[in-house]
């Protein structure tokens, strides 16, 4: 629920409790669950009778997606699931009219298009919350119109796609670092975007601020202007704003001269690393081969630490809503579950589509008996798990053998390190799908080739890769401080 609501989602949870006639008893798990979801949900309650039932379930269907969108919690008694009334008694009523759309000021809109104007060099940031708005006709149409870089964050991946020639995805501390003026599309200035503070931005840095929460808009740096409203309204606002006054930022400016030569230099760096010959592999070897086979239109899911920092460099997406990665909580362990989720909804909607659900090895082993549900519905998901045998870096067999001569394991092996060689795909054959062990390019093709013709059985692929593999070389430490 916490989850839900730190990244803005619609959920609904519908929990049970001990008896009503058993509180203050020390009843079967009794806890005070509607007074504890209240920190992590926008609605917390127990309906107070049967009867009422229907109008709270229409309360928190409204609550979770009006304004910005959370989760709402449900709590119901264990002695309602028997009882009885009347037909006639129970409180019926309709569901909820669509969330309504909000439109910012005027004033606001024509202020914005000033300073946007005014840029040396701008950049446009689209958040999750402008694929959840569904916005990306009217963005598309504003980076097209206007000229803009843009730079999209994990989940908003797509809305614009990634091949597109204004992304700066490549280039991205280049861009923060350096914009003057930015416009914050359904993005949040927190640690994924490092607050908005030097050293990641300049002192001075314009922030156009665009969200459905007036909550969060000045949050961590005061912006320079606020379009309260729907992103996608908000959008259109602007277009219509810039018909009146065009406005069409130069494609042979410094600006975009020193983005181009950054992206050139990051994707050379990249593509070196991804042509790399030598055993084990390394990350972006291993993300190489599965980009140039998976299906354009696949629904991505990844987690983990490398894994899904470099995945989410190397695997590009081309359509919005079509990746879930850890999100704002930066939450392991989440990804088999949305993993499944999103094969449910596309069995029932588009079963062409595929689910790939990338995994470093240890974000795998916080919820890596989902297998066994995956199995049991027969959902056909691929799942790639990149082992390095541990968090961020591990030790190879032999390295293992060695440490464990200075005595007690537990002591002994750093906390990072996981077991090496670890047979993942071992838990997916055990309950009835396909596994495959691969150490090499050659083997990784043949069982991405063989896991997505099968449409039928689901699968999974450990790939290993050299324990101390690791990002290419940053610019800034992550969230301006040392990893582990």
């Amino acid at each position: 629920m916490a989850n839900a609501t730190m990244n803005c989602w619609p959920l609904i949870v519908i929990g049970g409790s001990s008896d009503r006639n058993q509180e203050t008893m020390g009843a079967f798990q009794e806890f005070p669950q509607v007074e504890a979801g209240r920190l992590y949900n926008k609605l917390s309650v127990r309906p107070s009778s049967l009867e009422v039932i229907p109008a709270i379930i229409e309360k928190a269907v409204r609550t979770s997606m009006y304004g910005r969108p959370g989760s709402c919690y449900i709590d119901i008694p264990g002695d309602f699931v028997n009882l009885q009334v009347k037909k006639s008694s129970v409180k019926y009523v309709e569901c909820c009219l669509p969330p309504p759309i909000s439109m910012a000021e005027c004033s606001a809109v024509s202020k914005a298009a000033s300073i946007i104007g005014l840029s040396k060099q701008p950049l446009l940031i689209i958040g999750k919350g402008a694929a959840y708005s569904r916005a990306e006709n009217n963005i598309r149409k504003l980076v097209d119109l206007c000229g803009l870089p843009f730079l999209p964050t994990p989940m908003a991946k797509g809305v614009v796609p990634d091949n597109h020639p204004n992304c700066v995805a490549a280039a991205r501390s280049t861009a923060l670092q350096h914009a003057d003026v930015i416009i914050l599309l359904g993005a949040r200035l927190n640690w994924i975007l490092h607050f908005g503070l030097p050293p990641r931005f300049r002192q001075d840095v314009k922030v156009i601020q665009i969200d459905i929460c007036a909550e969060e808009l000045g949050n961590n740096v005061r912006p320079a202007a606020i379009l309260l409203g729907d992103i996608n309204a908000v959008t259109k606002q602007l277009l219509e704003e810039f018909s009146k006054r065009p406005l069409k930022y130069p494609s042979n400016s410094e600006w975009w001269k020193r983005l181009r030569e950054k992206i050139m230099t990051n994707e050379e760096r990249s593509k070196g690393l991804a042509l790399q010959k030598s055993l084990p592999m390394n990350y972006y070897t291993v993300f190489h081969h599965i980009r140039e086979l998976i299906p354009k239109d696949c629904i991505l899911v990844s987690e983990g630490a490398n894994t899904m920092d470099i995945g989410r460099t190397m695997l590009p997406n081309y359509y919005p809503r079509q990746r879930l990665d850890a999100g704002t909580f930066g939450t392991m362990g989440v990804g088999l579950g949305f993993a499944i989720a999103a094969a449910m909804v596309a069995k029932d909607r588009t079963p062409e589509k595929r689910v790939i659900c990338i995994e470093g090895d240890s974000a795998f082993g916080f919820s890596g008996m989902e297998v066994e549900t995956i199995c049991r519905y027969n959902l056909p998901i691929l799942i790639i798990v990149v082992n390095n045998n541990g968090i961020y870096t591990g030790l190879d067999a032999d390295a293992w053998k060695e440490m464990s001569k200075f005595g007690e394991l537990a002591t002994c092996v750093p906390p990072v390190s996981l077991l090496p060689n670890s047979h993942y795909e071992e838990i997916m054959s055990a309950f009835g799908g396909k596994g495959y062990f691969v150490k090499t390019p050659e083997e990784l093709q043949n069982a991405l080739k063989a896991s997505l013709t099968d449409k039928q059985t689901p699968s999974l692929i450990n790939v290993m890769i050299d324990p101390q593999s690791e990002r290419k070389k940053q610019e800034f430490p992550w969230l301006t401080r040392s990893n582990l």
